[in-house]
C-alpha cells in the first residue's frame, strides 16, 4: 500500500535491440514515413464532424495494416529494411476490426471515431494510426482503417543504472505474436534488490472479444510471485459493464532502509484475491458514472530470515476479507498533444475530471483478523490555458481505521505543468508530496537516484513524509535519425527532502538539490519504445562518499 514514486515507470534498455535498429538505420537514412494518402478522395469526402451532423451512416469499414517500413518509398525500399518486414508477421486485421468502437449500420459519431484512435495507439506494438472517410454516396460512408506495425520481438542483453547501482538482464519477448496481439516472454534479470527470471503471457481480447488475460510467475533468489487476471473491463467511455477476478501470491525478502543502506530485512508473504462486477449507464451528456461490487481476500505475513540480519520491530500479520462497493466518475474531455512524454508522437492527455471512491468492510466473521474500514480514493483534473500552458493536478488517499481511529494513512499529490516556448522546447515543471500516518515498521518513503533525486544514491534517504520538485527545459528536436530512433535533450534542476519516522538520514537529513543535462532517445519503431534516459546528474548538497558526478542510464515511459 506505498504510494507510487512520482509518475515514472522505470525498465531496462535493451541494447541489442539499439544496435540492431542503429545497423538497420545506418544503412538506409530517410524521412519519416507516413501511411498513405488518397488526397483526392480526402478532399471530396466530408469530414466526420459534418458526416454526423448530416445523420451519416456508416457502411463498409476497411481494415489496412500496414507493415513496419514503407516499401513504397524508394528510401526505405533497401534489402535490411525489406528482410525486416519479411521477418515480421503483421498484425491480423481482425485484431484491429475487434478494437474499433464502431461497426457498419451504426450512425457515425466523430467521439467514438477519436476514442477508437486513442484505444488502437494504446497497443505498443502499433506505429501509427490512421482513420479517414473515403467514399459517401446516398447518407452511407465508407471508412479506412490504416495502420503501422511496429518490430515487437524483443531478443537481448539489457543494462540501465541509477543512483550508482546497475541493473540488467536478457530478455526475449514478443508482443504481438504471430500478429494476434499476445504477449509472451521470458527474461532473466539482475536487479539490485533480486535476481531472477520471469514469465510473462497476456492477451487483451481473449474469446474474440474485450476480456483481458494475464499471467505472470517469477522465481527469484529470494523467493517467488505468481499472479493471474482474467477481467472484462470497462474498456469505453461508454461501456455497460464490467466483469473480473485476480489472484496472486509472493514470497520475497524485504528491507528497512537508513542512509541508503538497508539496516534489517525480512521475509514477507503474501497472498491475495478479488473478484468484482461493475455496471454504467454509459456516457449521458459528457459524463461517465461506473459503480462496482466486489470482494477482496489480502493475507500478509512477515518472519524473520536467519540469512539476513533481522530488523528492529517486524511489521504485525493481518489478513484481511471485504466486500467493497466503488464508484467512478469521467469526464470526457481529452486534448491530443505533441512532443509532452514523448518525441514527436501524439498524445492523449485526460483533462477532464476522474475520480474513484472504494470502500469495505472487513469483520472477522469473514476471516479477517480484525473488524477494520478499508478505504481508498483518487482524483486527478488536467487545466488548460494556464499561464498559457497545461497543469495536470492529481490526489490519492488510502488507509484504514478501526477501534475508532485511524491506521497507515497514505496521501499522495501531483503536479504536472507544461508550458511549450517554441515548436521544439518546452518548459515542465513537476512537484510531488507523499505521506505516511501512523505508519508501520516497513512502510517508508524513499528518495533518491532511483526515483527522481538524479543526484544522489538510491534509497539515500526515508522517512514518512516527502517532497521532489523537478524543473527541466526540455528539447524536442526534428533528428529522426536513421528513421528509427528520435532525439530530445533535457537541462533539469531537482530539489527534495524525506523525513520524519525511525530511519532518517542523519549525515544529510535536509533538503538535496542537483542539476544535470542528458540526452532522451525514443526507438519508436519498437514495440518497446520507451524513452531512454541518458543524465548527468551534478549533486549540490553531496556529503561524505557521494560521488560528484552521476551517471543515469534509464528507460522510463515518458519524457
Amino acid at each position: 500500500m506505498k504510494p507510487a514514486d512520482a509518475g515514472r515507470d522505470r525498465g531496462t534498455v535493451s541494447l541489442a535491440k539499439f544496435f540492431v535498429l542503429s545497423v538497420c538505420a545506418a544503412l538506409c537514412c530517410s524521412r519519416v514515413p507516413a501511411i498513405a494518402d488518397d488526397a483526392d478522395r480526402a478532399t471530396a469526402v466530408p469530414s466526420f464532424a459534418d458526416l454526423e451532423a448530416a445523420g451519416a451512416v456508416i457502411g463498409e469499414v476497411r481494415i489496412n495494416p500496414q507493415n513496419i517500413f514503407d516499401l513504397d518509398n524508394p528510401k526505405e525500399n533497401n534489402w535490411l529494411f525489406r528482410l525486416a518486414n519479411l521477418l515480421h508477421i503483421q498484425t491480423r486485421p481482425s485484431v484491429i476490426r475487434r478494437s474499433l468502437l464502431f461497426r457498419s449500420g451504426e450512425r457515425v459519431s466523430q467521439r467514438v471515431i477519436e476514442e477508437s484512435e486513442r484505444v488502437l495507439r494504446a497497443n505498443s506494438y502499433l506505429y501509427d494510426v490512421s482513420i479517414r472517410p473515403v467514399a459517401y454516396r446516398d447518407g452511407i460512408i465508407d471508412i479506412d482503417v490504416h495502420t503501422r506495425d511496429t518490430w515487437s520481438l524483443q531478443p537481448g542483453v539489457s543494462f540501465s543504472r541509477g543512483g550508482g547501482s546497475n541493473s540488467g538482464g536478457v530478455t526475449v519477448r514478443e508482443k504481438n505474436l504471430f500478429g494476434t496481439g499476445v504477449t509472451v516472454g521470458i527474461s532473466r534479470t539482475s536487479m539490485v534488490d533480486r535476481t531472477g527470471s520471469e514469465l510473462e503471457i497476456a492477451h487483451k481480447q481473449v474469446f474474440g472479444g474485450w476480456t483481458s488475460f494475464s499471467l505472470k510467475r517469477a522465481d527469484f533468489d529470494d523467493g517467488r510471485s505468481q499472479s493471474v487476471s482474467l477481467v472484462r473491463p470497462f474498456y469505453a467511455l461508454d461501456t455497460r459493464w464490467a466483469l473480473g477476478a485476480s489472484t496472486g501470491q509472493f514470497d520475497r525478502v524485504d528491507a528497512i532502509y537508513s542512509n541508503g543502506a538497508a539496516i534489517g530485512q525480512f521475509r514477507h508473504r503474501q497472498k491475495s484475491g478479488e473478484a468484482f462486477g461493475g455496471w454504467s449507464h454509459g456516457l449521458v451528456d459528457g459524463w461517465v458514472q461506473r459503480f462496482s461490487v466486489g470482494v477482496n481476500y489480502t493475507d500478509d505475513s512477515y518472519n524473520i530470515d536467519p540469512s539476513f540480519v533481522p530488523p528492529a520491530q517486524l511489521p504485525a500479520d493481518q489478513t484481511l476479507s471485504y466486500p467493497f462497493l466503488r464508484y467512478e466518475v469521467i469526464e470526457d474531455k481529452f486534448a491530443r498533444v505533441t512532443n509532452r512524454d514523448k518525441i514527436g508522437r501524439p498524445e492523449f492527455f485526460a483533462m477532464g475530471l476522474n475520480a474513484l471512491v472504494q470502500a469495505g468492510r472487513a469483520a472477522t466473521s469473514f476471516g479477517s483478523t480484525r473488524n477494520l474500514w478499508i478505504y481508498s480514493s483518487s482524483i486527478s483534473r488536467g487545466f488548460e490555458e494556464v499561464g498559457g500552458g497545461d497543469l495536470l493536478t492529481s490526489f490519492a488517499f488510502s488507509g484504514q481505521t478501526g477501534e475508532g481511529r485511524s491506521e497507515h494513512q497514505f496521501y499522495s499529490a501531483t503536479l504536472r505543468y507544461f508550458l511549450p516556448q517554441a515548436s521544439h522546447a518546452m518548459f515542465y515543471a513537476a512537484l510531488s508530496l507523499d505521506a505516511v500516518r501512523k505508519p508501520g515498521p516497513a512502510d517508508q518513503l524513499l528518495l533518491g537516484g532511483d526515483n527522481g533525486l538524479r543526484g544522489y544514491p538510491l534509497r539515500y534517504q526515508s522517512g514518512d513524509q516527502r517532497a521532489l520538485f523537478t524543473v527541466e527545459e526540455r528539447f524536442y528536436t526534428d533528428w529522426y535519425p536513421f528513421q528509427l530512433i528520435r532525439v530530445g535533450g533535457a537541462v533539469f534542476f531537482d530539489v527534495g527532502r524525506a523525513w520524519g519516522g525511525a530511519y532518517q538520514n542523519l549525515a544529510n537529513p535536509g533538503w538535496l538539490r542537483d542539476f544535470g543535462f542528458g540526452l532522451r532517445l525514443l526507438s519508436d519503431r519498437s514495440a518497446f519504445g520507451n524513452v531512454l534516459h541518458l543524465d548527468l546528474a551534478f549533486p549540490v548538497d553531496s556529503a561524505g562518499d557521494i560521488k560528484k558526478v552521476q551517471f543515469l542510464v534509464k528507460s522510463y515511459s515518458t519524457f
